[in-house]
């Protein structure tokens, strides 16, 4: 019997990572549901009721989401004098607030009761899969990224490199969530969310299938008679396959998820002061949290507290120290990010929504040295109070149009839909305009577009077509 010693690498993923990072995307009152949560299963958290000074931070708050830094915190054993020096510390009171209201506001009776999530719809499913403890974690980051919509908010390139790995690991779990219900969920596009769909009804390989595949994009500007010409079918085969395509649903969720008009509760205020601008969390919602005493005292050397007891303490407090850091790093994050917006739309903080600028996700990020994909949590259904009232914090990112006025600066995508707005309120009821002729007036004042995006932009307004606008004799 001969025995083999071999050495190898094994990527494994932190489960705290996967929670930092979905903690980061979570709006401020699911943030508070959670902490609520940790504070029922953790008995060494407490929440803190009254009002007490605040202490000052005696750890630099890590502001980005490094893999490594997560694993700093799981070293191999602490040594007795390491533990007892935390447990001993009296002055560390773990995570606490400010708080910027007058009065507190009694939340039980003010929060809405939770109607049941896509979330939690996707992530029940993925409970009942015998999958690995990794591919069970990277379920739930893919879960935590798609949106409202039931789209993936990410590419599968962006989340292997934010979680240090394999695309083919993300393909694989992508895969089985894509099977999930409702049918369609998890697609990056409306061209995989409809194949997904006749997937699911058989019809894979099907001439419904191919118009999918290969002219999704021509379906709107081209006639039946052309993409019958281009696929070589018959016209009456491609109006059989455009029957069964009608049938199926643009949007994976079929509104199913929808919550009705939730509260929306910014996390960031941003309020000048002379010429400066200060951007902080508003922490009205989160509980204050720090160690609970007693427990401190059941883990002293020469506590009368059992080994096992011990350990399970000891695995409780390592999840407590997480949550508080994780807590800090999120309100770091978003602040850090939301500074360098301000600073980047200072014209918008000073004058109004009128003068917001062109800013794309990357510039930010090569500000504050961070990946896109974290700009992105921060941004997504999260509001920040400015005083021009509350906006949705991606608000601020849209890409510049360019103008072919002589000196003028690009145009934010906010503005030129103004413009288009102005000019429909404008126009005859009798005679509405066209989007070609909105296309012709935006070009004779300087705005380079294309007029499929004049139709676009129209849409996104929820605006009607020429045709639906026509007032009727």
């Amino acid at each position: 019997m001969k025995l083999d010693l071999h050495l190898r690498l094994q990527q494994r993923l932190a489960p705290q990572l996967i929670q930092s990072l979905k903690m980061l995307q979570m709006p401020v009152l699911r943030l508070e549901q959670t902490i609520r949560q940790e504070l029922v299963a953790n008995p060494l958290l407490e929440e803190i009721e009254i009002a007490e000074p605040e202490l000052e931070q005696t750890e630099e708050p890590v502001t980005d989401f490094d893999p490594n830094a997560i694993q700093k915190e799981k070293t191999a054993e602490e040594t007795p004098s390491q533990w007892d020096d935390f447990v001993d510390n009296k002055d560390d009171e773990g995570y606490k607030v400010r708080e910027y209201r007058e009065e507190k506001e009694d939340r039980l009776d003010n929060t809405p009761a939770q109607a049941r999530s896509l979330y939690d719809h996707l992530l029940e499913q993925l409970h009942l899969l015998k999958l690995s403890e990794d591919d069970h974690m990277i379920g739930e980051y893919i879960i935590g990224n798609i949106g409202p919509d039931g789209y993936l908010s990410f590419s599968v390139p962006e989340m292997a490199a934010e979680l240090s790995i394999e695309s083919a690991s993300i393909d694989r779990v992508l895969d089985m969530i894509q099977r999930f219900d409702p049918t369609g969920v998890a697609a990056r596009d409306l061209r995989e969310s409809l194949l997904i769909q006749l997937r699911e009804r058989g019809l894979e390989g099907s001439l419904a299938w191919r118009v999918v595949d290969e002219h999704i994009n021509d379906l709107e500007r081209k006639s039946i008679l052309q993409i019958s010409k281009t696929m070589g079918v018959p016209v009456e085969r491609i109006q059989q396959a455009m029957v069964v395509i009608k049938g199926l649903s643009p949007t994976p969720t079929h509104g199913r998820f929808d919550s009705g008009a939730a509260p929306v509760i910014p996390d960031l205020v941003v309020e000048r002061f002379g010429e400066e601008f200060t951007v902080h969390h508003n922490d009205s919602y989160v509980p204050r949290l720090r160690i609970n005493m007693t427990y401190r005292d059941m883990v002293r050397r020469g506590s009368t507290t059992s080994k096992d007891a011990k350990d399970w303490m000891r695995s409780k407090l390592d999840q407590a120290k997480w949550l508080l850091n994780a807590i800090q790093q999120r309100r770091s994050t978003m602040i850090r990010v939301m500074e360098a917006v301000v600073e980047r739309q200072k014209d918008f903080f000073e004058q109004g929504p009128a003068f917001l600028k062109p800013l794309i996700m990357e510039e930010i990020a090569q500000k504050v040295e961070m990946n896109v994909a974290t700009i992105s949590r921060v941004s997504n259904g999260k509001y920040v109070q400015t005083p021009f009232g509350v906006f949705e914090i991606k608000h601020f990112f849209n890409a510049g149009i360019a103008s072919s006025v002589e000196g003028g600066e690009d145009l934010s995508k906010q503005s030129v839909k103004q413009r288009i707005e102005e000019i429909i309120r404008a126009e005859s009821t009798d005679k509405p305009l066209s989007d070609q002729e909105i296309f012709q007036r935006l070009k004779l004042e300087g705005i380079q577009l294309a007029r499929r995006t004049v139709t676009k932009y129209r849409e996104e307004m929820k605006i009607q077509p020429a045709r639906m606008r026509k007032r009727i004799a």
